[in-house]
């Protein structure tokens, strides 16, 4: 099968289209033809691990030295990018209950990554799901990251009908969905992000959007109930009085000072830091189908690149003009095949 494979860290340069052997799904587990898949954060981070400094990673900094012998210290240990997909099920191993071959399915793998390929294996518990009926293969394959960061951030701030909640970093996968999520929950929604990716904010369904590049949410005046920092590039010091008395600053990527916080705030404030790491469950994916089908949340694809030009879907994603997901396509799916 054909497959995009990087074998040392570094530009867009290093992704190369090769064959590789076609794998077989163990007892447990179900074999899907990749129809479409995203160019991600993780994507671009895992490509260029080795060149990352520690201020870079998103992450505390005990975890940087771990995170590099996992992922591999001169070389990538995982050759094959690519951590959401939708496509089709091929085949089932011999105890697979769940789903059967012709079913059209969406995924998450997580760190393990390999959908940048014709084929991959899946567990049958994993988070997978039958894809939403009213969305296309390349739609529906920029969901599940976002799902299951977005349900399980939102969960763990209570967001309450009739709140405030400042998004910031509102235009990625994760803040989209939360933009459109947190609508769905009743709340009143301000997202923040570059001017490029102001209307897509808006088309998502936000009350407000702020340009990052012209005004600082944390100087305007107004406060929220919750703050949800996508990347973690503010702190509780900044955004404390942008925060309503029992207000939360939520974090889905975090260092070690924000976990202080955490700690701090918890004893000391009725103001809460809040540094939350996703349940990766398939309970979110299958929440998000009903509301994609129900036509309450939706996703928008800004291009489409056919799986031997990732190399320029990553190039493009770099250049920090996307308005809204880049989409890798494979040739035996039409684009917009439902």
């Amino acid at each position: 099968m054909k497959a995009i494979v990087f074998t040392e860290y570094g530009s867009p340069d290093v992704l190369h289209l090769k064959d590789v052997p076609k794998p077989s799904p163990k007892e447990d587990e179900i074999l899907v033809r990749v129809y479409a898949t995203p160019v991600n954060y993780g994507d671009l981070t895992a490509r260029r691990f080795a060149h990352l400094s520690s201020s870079e990673f998103n992450m505390p900094a005990l975890l940087f030295l771990p995170a590099r012998m996992t992922f591999g210290w001169n070389r990538p240990k995982t050759n094959i990018l690519g951590s959401e997909l939708a496509g089709k099920v091929e085949a089932v191993g011999s105890r697979v209950t769940k789903f059967k071959p012709g079913d059209a399915v969406f995924a998450y793998v997580g760190m393990k990554m390999g959908a940048n390929a014709e084929y991959i294996c899946l567990p049958e518990n994993g988070s997978v799901a039958l894809k939403p009926a009213n969305m296309s293969y390349d739609e529906a394959a920029t969901l599940p990251y976002g799902a299951i960061m977005a349900v399980s951030l939102l969960q763990k701030a209570r967001l309450q009908p009739g709140q405030k909640i400042l998004i910031n970093g509102a235009s990625g996968g994760i803040g989209g969905m939360a933009v459109q999520l947190a609508k769905q929950y009743g709340a009143e929604v301000t997202g923040v992000c570059g001017t490029p990716r102001l209307d897509y904010v808006k088309s998502l369904g936000a009350d407000k959007v702020i340009d990052y590049t012209k005004q600082d949410f944390t100087r305007n005046g107004e406060t929220y109930d919750v703050i949800l920092d996508v990347l973690g590039r503010t702190s509780f010091a900044r955004c404390k009085n942008s925060l309503t008395p029992d207000g939360a600053l939520l974090f889905a990527s975090f260092k070690g000072r924000a976990l202080f916080d955490m700690l701090r705030t918890l004893l000391f404030s009725r103001k809460k830091v809040i540094c939350a790491l996703a349940d990766e469950k398939v309970d979110s994916l299958l929440l998000v189908k009903e509301l994609v089908e129900a036509g309450k949340v939706k996703a928008l694809v800004d291009k489409r690149f056919p799986l031997e030009q990732t190399a320029a879907a990553h190039r493009y994603v770099e250049t920090g003009h996307k308005k809204g997901n880049v989409v890798i396509t494979l040739n035996h799916a039409a684009p917009h095949q439902g």
